[in-house]
């Protein structure tokens, strides 16, 4: 059972920049691939980063790309998302999810954290 806790939202100025961690207490997180999703009121959930299982390659959104950095601790068993230049269309609930591939597609992910709120207010 692989278990996700997300932590590091709140509220933030635009312009300004959040951590975002995922952290799993299971023996097999270096074997799951660890994404990042999103999802603003009255959207849909949408894919942001994702970072495969050694970390050594990474993929983001466009909309994100630049200005988020995705990177993971397989000794802590964590990966962060740290996120620079916040704009407001970034409020929304952010979600990690693991995964066996390497794969952008929301609906391919196994499991899921709880969720954590970024407000980026202008």
């Amino acid at each position: 059972q692989v278990q996700l806790v997300e932590s590091g939202g709140g509220l933030v100025q635009a312009g300004g920049s959040l951590r975002l961690s995922c952290a799993h207490s299971g023996r097999t997180f270096s074997t799951y691939t660890i994404g990042w999703f999103r999802q603003a009121p009255g959207k849909e959930r949408e894919f942001v980063a994702v970072i495969n299982r050694s970390g050594g390659a990474t993929s983001y959104a466009t909309s994100v790309n630049g200005r988020f950095t995705i990177a993971r601790d397989n000794a802590e068993n964590t990966v962060s998302l740290q996120m620079n230049s916040l704009k407001p269309e970034d409020t929304a609930v952010y979600y990690c999810a693991a995964n066996r591939a390497f794969t952008t597609t929301l609906g391919t992910y196994d499991y899921w954290g709880q969720g954590t709120q970024v407000t980026v207010s202008s």
